[in-house]
């Protein structure tokens, strides 16, 4: 594979260079970029150690040999392996954070942060909120991200893989947040005893078996343990719906994601008063439910 090799070459050229790169090999996105300009510029931009905050004025900056060097390495690693790039980068955001991640975990791309942004207003007062837990935390992202958006909040973060939690102990002392977000290994609620929570998120595995059977390469490189839920993708929600009753107060509200999963879910639990969250900026497939709601659910 030919690599960039221009001398004098400028921050935006060599985006340019490796968006056409990335279009020209095919590549699929969805770990953070849908398209090959954005995808490019992220990894031209964490190479080169730049802030996004700083463009457009860093795109005239030169890029030294070494540097380019570097891009190149990676760029080519990601047509090649068809890695995604927050795993060649090893890092990702969400909800405007910055978190570590690697193959031990899903690269984060969740509608949760426009929920967690608006605190889940109007679904919950704010203050009200002192107890959340995040089931299936993998890197802890939505975790660390709802206990940003509630200070006053304590926040457990579960998961059952021992590789996930240690990543989501990285991203906790990154953030700072020992003191208020917990990691704790269980499958959903089995380990977490009497607690009681105002706020259950999950983002938990719900891609179906042919979905599994079809993914692209790059989803590949992810865990299955964080994917895989059974042939119609509903594993994993059969036992947060089961239980979540039980560690709920009075007034708390349970708000899962099960993706192209919807369907399914509708069709199992037609009882259930299921509320199909908007997004206004993309997503599909979260769903909410109060306490009184899962009162209904008799599985």
């Amino acid at each position: 594979m030919s690599v960039i090799d221009s001398r004098g070459m400028k921050v935006e050229e060599l985006i340019r260079e490796i968006a056409g790169r990335f279009e020209a090999a095919g590549l699929t996105y969805g770990h953070g970029t849908d398209n090959p300009v954005d995808e490019a510029a992220w990894l031209v931009f964490a190479c080169l150690g730049l802030s996004h905050d700083d463009a457009p004025a860093v795109y005239a900056n030169p890029v030294s040999a070494d540097k380019l060097a570097d891009v190149n390495a990676l760029a080519a690693r990601r047509i090649d392996e068809r890695v995604p790039l927050a795993y060649l980068v090893n890092h990702a955001w969400f909800a405007g954070l910055r978190f570590y991640v690697d193959e031990r975990v899903l690269v984060p791309r969740s509608p949760f942060a426009e929920l967690i942004h608006k605190q889940f207003v109007p679904w919950i007062s704010p203050a009200e909120v002192h107890h959340a837990v995040d089931l299936g935390t993998g890197s802890a992202c939505i975790a660390i991200a709802t206990a940003c958006a509630f200070p006053d909040a304590r926040v457990d973060a579960v998961d059952i893989s021992d590789d996930a939690l240690a990543v989501a102990d990285i991203n906790i002392r990154r953030h700072g947040l020992e003191g208020r977000v917990r990691a704790i290994k269980s499958d959903f609620f089995d380990a977490l005893g009497d607690t009681h929570y105002d706020l259950i998120i999950s983002n938990p595995p719900y891609v179906d078996k042919p979905d599994m059977d079809s993914r692209a390469e790059e989803f590949q490189h992810e865990p299955e343990l964080g994917l895989a839920a059974g042939e119609d993708g509903l594993d994993c929600v059969h036992k947060i719906l089961r239980d979540a009753s039980r560690f709920m107060t009075d007034n708390g509200i349970l708000v899962c994601e099960v993706g192209n999963s919807q369907a399914a879910l509708e069709s199992a639990y037609p009882e259930l008063p299921f509320i199909w969250l908007e997004f206004e900026q993309g997503g599909t497939g979260v769903f909410l439910l109060t306490h009184s709601d899962l009162q209904l659910n008799k599985r």
